[in-house]
């Protein structure tokens, strides 16, 4: 975090360099929780993300430090892709077929089946799920990110997890993998 602090401090002071080192150091991970945060408006996720790092050079000077510079950037994640799910689902009739995401060739048919079943979980329980346990968030920040509870991520990493026992648990019983 003091390190994330120095590299802000020096980027607000003008040095580019900082920038990109803050870049480099944040990029990979926050661009694949965008990503599977988006689900199946995956096909999103580039304009998100980069729209995540113009905010966050505009505000950079407003932050007060309370959390790390990546929770951070993750709540302008989950803000800016709640924003863009709600409007592409505004715009989306009932007759047109839902667009697959654009995920990148797995090595197994699992990941594949994991991934699909993550996009398809309800944004509630894909949030909590994909900030808990692949980016190990603790549920006191999960609240404090999504603006609910610690109780209620709690019961939505559950109810998300059981969804994805279910939908998993099923391709398994029509002779998947």
């Amino acid at each position: 975090m003091e390190q994330d602090r120095e590299l802000a401090r020096r980027f607000t002071a003008g040095d580019e360099t900082a920038f990109r080192a803050l870049y480099r150091a944040h990029s990979p991970a926050l661009y694949a929780f965008v990503r599977r945060l988006l689900g199946r408006h995956a096909a999103h996720a580039d304009d998100v993300f980069q729209d995540v790092w113009l905010r966050a050079v505009r505000d950079l000077g407003r932050f007060q430090w309370r959390s790390t510079f990546r929770t951070w950037l993750f709540g302008i994640a989950v803000n800016r892709s709640r924003e863009v799910v709600r409007l592409t689902a505004r715009n989306e009739t009932s007759d047109e077929p839902a667009a697959e995401p654009r995920v990148r060739p797995a090595p197994t048919a699992e990941r594949i089946d994991l991934e699909r079943a993550l996009a398809a979980l309800s944004l509630r329980y894909r949030e909590v799920l994909i900030l808990h346990d692949i980016y190990q968030f603790t549920h006191e920040e999960i609240g404090e990110l999504l603006g609910i509870d610690a109780g209620t991520s709690k019961s939505n990493l559950s109810r998300g997890r059981g969804v994805m026992r279910e939908r998993l648990d099923g391709r398994n019983a029509e002779g998947g993998s």
